[in-house]
């Protein structure tokens, strides 16, 4: 056996057990989801009634049509405003680059729990509490720095001629973007899209704090926190059943769109 044969056996080796490590909590929900519960009357070894279950006592019919309102609302929203953004850092003299940069950073490291109780008092004085703002606003702040970097890193890379030619043609900087440098871009932006709904599809602490008091715009992990946690819904299965109502949104939406999520990385290394 040659070394290259033996490298590309190890390297898949190490990718299968990788992937079973990785899909062996996910299964394993599902698998007690598709059990039967305790003081069932389901047949065999496999039942729905769980999710049945899990759906009407844990309201997840709303939690879930709100985690979509939130998250396409904060995807839509922050991807137009980084694309701009990144725009105007990469291609255009914008003064004191260098320190908005940096203020961009320190927007990445912040964490959460820094921000949590000044947010309460704000939003409290506003009277947006319990509301689909107190939840939206936040997570379009919290994901603005890391998608102006972003688009700043992928816009950075393209020619620059691109936009000196446009401007000879007599095209202003705005039809230089949404002509020219917005559709090459779009590549970056869709996995951008996908980290951001990722990433607000399953943010809790948040929702934890400036939402406990309204279920009907509590998101689909706050809703099933109280479902977990209720005394009359202990039973495991159904719980587990729960868990999957509530990843399945992420898991389709990356099945429909990894082959453009992993593209946009792939593309984004190269140029880097």
């Amino acid at each position: 056996m040659t070394s290259r044969r033996i490298e590309s056996f190890v390297g898949h080796g190490a990718l299968i057990l990788g992937a079973l490590i990785a899909l062996y909590p996910f299964v394993s929900i599902v698998r007690h989801a598709l059990g039967p519960a305790a003081g069932s009357n389901a047949a065999g070894p496999f039942t729905l009634e769980n999710f049945t279950r899990a759906w009407v006592g844990g309201g997840f019919s709303h939690s879930l049509v709100s985690s979509a309102i939130v998250a396409v609302g904060v995807v839509v929203v922050t991807g137009a405003i980084a694309s701009l953004a990144g725009y105007a850092m990469a291609m255009l003299d914008v003064p004191w680059r260098g320190a908005i940069m940096g203020v961009l950073l320190i927007g990445l490291v912040l964490p959460a729990e820094a921000r949590i109780v000044p947010l309460y008092d704000m939003f409290e004085g506003w009277g947006l509490l319990n509301t689909y703002w107190a939840i939206i606003l936040p997570q379009i702040a919290s994901s603005f720095s890391l998608s102006t970097m972003w688009m700043t890193t992928y816009y950075s890379a393209l020619p620059k001629e691109l936009t000196e030619s446009a401007a000879v043609d007599g095209a202003n900087s705005w039809k230089a973007f949404t002509r020219i440098v917005f559709p090459l871009g779009s590549s970056a932006l869709a996995t951008l899209s996908c980290l951001i709904f990722l990433y607000t599809w399953n943010e809790f602490l948040l929702a934890l704090v400036l939402l406990p008091q309204n279920p009907a715009v509590q998101t689909a992990p706050l809703s099933l926190s109280f479902f977990a946690g209720a005394e009359r819904n202990t039973q495991p299965e159904v719980i587990a059943a729960a868990a999957v109502l509530v990843a399945l949104p992420v898991v389709i939406a990356y099945a429909f769109l990894q082959r453009r999520f992993i593209q946009g990385l792939t593309e984004g290394a190269v140029k880097g």
